[in-house]
């Protein structure tokens, strides 16, 4: 079995490390696998340090989130060639499934496996909420037949009117058990948001609660884990003022971490307070593993994971 996996970023995002714990399990019952991702960023490096061949795709940069008509209008421009430069590595790499991991790619992809008659996954991990992007995505689908694998309800509700439902499979995020045991603490509390440093993610609503959590706990202490991704000029903004947000409070800026066990295993509390969450994060079933208790906003998929003083 042959696997070309298609996607959006290569910077390492939540959907991006699903790749990465994906594509080791695809190599060990010996298939052939291949990526094709826009830009040079660390899921290149990751991909080759597994031995995989990444090719590149000319895809421009778009903003995360919700898309501007002139962004719309230039990505619709650039599809003809994205669609060629997916159908050539189709046939020079000859997949038997192409595997599609962003839903930027997927109406070219779709196409490509429409054409050649190659079965196509889609794995969804975001919800589609510009209706636009959902119907694009919905018509993709239906052109090639494809089969859907979600992270969670909340992000397949758009394409549900697009996807014959045994073609769907919700598969939740899961991670490896943690090695070692956590650190040992001294001192006050420990509370932490881990994730993409952006507006949505929440985490000057995150130093907000810190101010008042601090008066009453005056030994608490706070870190925020995550940096800027996809070359977003709006997160650069947003993370300089949560710096200034910062101002007066026990904060730490640990910067991006590969290893989240390592900052999981220092913490009392996860806070996860996303605004507009798109699917059911990672970092709430990695808590889990580390058996450190999750405090979150009602927001996307995360009710399906984080049930009120249960889990």
């Amino acid at each position: 079995m042959n696997v070309l996996f298609l996607d959006q970023f290569s910077d390492l995002g939540g959907a991006q490390l699903c790749l990465m714990d994906l594509v080791p399990a695809v190599q060990a019952v010996g298939w052939i696998v291949s990526c094709a991702v826009p830009g040079r960023g660390r899921l290149v490096e990751k991909l080759h340090e597994r031995g995989v061949t990444v090719h590149s795709l000319p895809v421009t940069h778009l903003a995360s989130g919700h898309k501007s008509a002139r962004e719309s209008l230039r990505f619709a421009r650039e599809a003809p060639k994205l669609v060629r430069e997916i159908h050539r590595l189709a046939e020079e790499t000859g997949p038997d499934v192409l595997y599609v991991n962003g839903p930027r790619l997927l109406p070219a992809a779709a196409w490509v496996a429409w054409r050649t008659g190659r079965p196509l996954v889609f794995h969804c991990h975001n919800h589609l909420a510009q209706r636009s992007a959902a119907i694009v995505a919905g018509r993709a689908l239906q052109l090639a037949r494809a089969r859907v694998i979600a992270c969670c309800r909340y992000v397949a509700r758009p394409l549900w009117p697009y996807v014959d439902p045994g073609f769907l499979r919700f598969i939740y995020n899961g991670v490896a058990a943690p090695p070692g045991m956590r650190a040992t603490k001294t001192g006050g509390p420990r509370i932490g948001v881990i994730g993409r440093i952006s507006p949505e993610k929440g985490q000057a609503e995150f130093l907000a609660a810190a101010r008042i959590v601090v008066q009453k706990h005056p030994a608490a202490k706070f870190v925020i884990c995550g940096a800027p991704l996809f070359s977003d000029a709006a997160a650069e903004r947003y993370s300089k003022r949560l710096r200034e947000l910062s101002t007066g409070l026990p904060v730490e800026f640990t910067g991006w971490q590969e290893d989240v066990n390592a900052i999981l295993a220092q913490l009392d509390v996860l806070v996860v307070p996303s605004l507009r969450e798109p699917g059911a994060p990672r970092v709430v079933i990695e808590a889990f593993a580390t058996r450190v208790p999750v405090v979150a906003f009602v927001s996307g998929g995360i009710p399906e994971i984080v049930v009120h003083n249960t889990t």
